[in-house]
Order: C-alpha cells, then sequence, then structure tokens
C-alpha cells in the first residue's frame, strides 16, 4: 500500500510522496538544463519531487542574479578602460612635434614680442628719440641728417629680417593648429564610436533582462500554482 503512495526521485533516489511527483517533461528548459548538469542521466523520462525541483528553481534565479551582477561590472570595468585609453588621443602637441629647436625657440620669441606693445611703444620711443637727437641735439649736422636715410635703413633691414621670423612661427603654429584638429577629429570619433558601443551596450542588456525576467516570472508563477494546488 505504501509503494502506490510513494515513488522514487531519480535525482536523489529518496521516496516522496507521489503527490509530489514531478515529470521532467515539465520542466521548463533552463532549469532543466541544470539538473542535466549535475545529473547527466535525468532525461525527459524521468521523475523528481516537487521539493527538488523548487531547489533548482531558486538555484536558476540566484544564478540569474550574479550573471547580471557580473554583467555590470564588466561594462563598468569596460567604460573605465576606455577612459584610461584616452591619455594617448590628448597627449600635448609639443610631444608629437617633438622639442623646439633653437632657431624655433628664437622665432617663437621674436614673433611673441614683435607683436605686442611693448615692442610698438619702444620702437616708437627709439625712433622719436633718434630724430629729436639729430635735428635738436647734432642740428641736422649729425651723422643722419634729415632725410634720415641711415634710420630708413635700419627700419628696412628690420622688417627684412623680422618677416621671414614671423613667418617661421606663424608656420608653426599652424602646425600645431593642425595637429590640434587631427587630435579633436580622433577624440571626437572615438567618442561618437564608444556612446554607439554603448547603446548597443545598453540595448543588449535591457532585451537580455527582459527575456530572463519573463523567464523568471514564469518560474515563480509555476511556483505560486504549485503551493496552491498543494494547499487545495
Amino acid at each position: 500500500m505504501k509503494s502506490n503512495l510513494t515513488f522514487i526521485s531519480d535525482i536523489s533516489k529518496k521516496e516522496f510522496p507521489l503527490a509530489d511527483k514531478v515529470s521532467a517533461k515539465t520542466i521548463r528548459n533552463p532549469i532543466l538544463a541544470l539538473i542535466e548538469n549535475d545529473f547527466p542521466d535525468f532525461d525527459k523520462t524521468k521523475f523528481l519531487a516537487i521539493e527538488e525541483l523548487n531547489m533548482y528553481r531558486e538555484k536558476y534565479i540566484s544564478n540569474y542574479l550574479l550573471v547580471e551582477i557580473g554583467e555590470l561590472s564588466n561594462l563598468e570595468a569596460k567604460v573605465i578602460n576606455s577612459l584610461s585609453e584616452d591619455k594617448s588621443l590628448v597627449s600635448d602637441v609639443e610631444d608629437e612635434l617633438g622639442a623646439r629647436t633653437v632657431g624655433q625657440k628664437v622665432a617663437d620669441q621674436v614673433a611673441g614680442f614683435g607683436g605686442s606693445w611693448k615692442f610698438i611703444i619702444l620702437f616708437g620711443v627709439f625712433i622719436m628719440l633718434w630724430i629729436l637727437a639729430n635735428i635738436y641735439i647734432l642740428l641736422n649736422k649729425g651723422f643722419d641728417p634729415y632725410p634720415f636715410i641711415l634710420l630708413n635703413l635700419i627700419l628696412s633691414c628690420l622688417a627684412a629680417l623680422q618677416a621671414p621670423v614671423i613667418m617661421m612661427s606663424q608656420n608653426r603654429q599652424e602646425e600645431k593648429d593642425r595637429e590640434r584638429a587631427k587630435k579633436d577629429y580622433m577624440i571626437n570619433l572615438k567618442s561618437e564610436l564608444e556612446i554607439r558601443m554603448l547603446h548597443e551596450k545598453l540595448d543588449h542588456l535591457i532585451m537580455h533582462q527582459q527575456e530572463e525576467l519573463i523567464e523568471i516570472q514564469k518560474v515563480q508563477i509555476e511556483m505560486m500554482n504549485d503551493i496552491l494546488s498543494r494547499i487545495k
């Protein structure tokens, strides 16, 4: 009589009430895969107890939560690594162009001084002193009388030398601007690609979570139905 009211589980080989008997055919595939992983001989022709099935249902839900936490951690790690890799893109332009030569340093200094109010004021004072000294102090009989040919020669030589020096500095500045523009383009392109990758990852996570949550809800509904059937 006892044998009619009980059965032997194909998993634990223990005896359970016949009312707790569950066929493997009714088990959802993800949970069945967990059982088959622990018991390779278990297939859809076997049986187990509802108590054992609930244990694997809980294990399935726990594994899902652990996997989700791991995926979020991996996503954060990828974002951090991606941000740290930006150092190669936003490095100093001077490092890319190399150290300045002596001539380039002189050209930059001359261009910086020649394009300042300090140079204009000092040069204006120098010209005024030159003219006043030759007209009023030397009575226009000095080393550079009117029309100040020597002064014109000095100004012409200064302009002839200053122009190419300033052009050298401007060429170097244009080269630096080109490098900055190239780096800006690379950074913008990398940012766009990272944003696209993040969107794809978020879309994948959302779709994956929705599918898994639906699966978990189905498992939970089965568990509630089993509990209600046992109560009845």
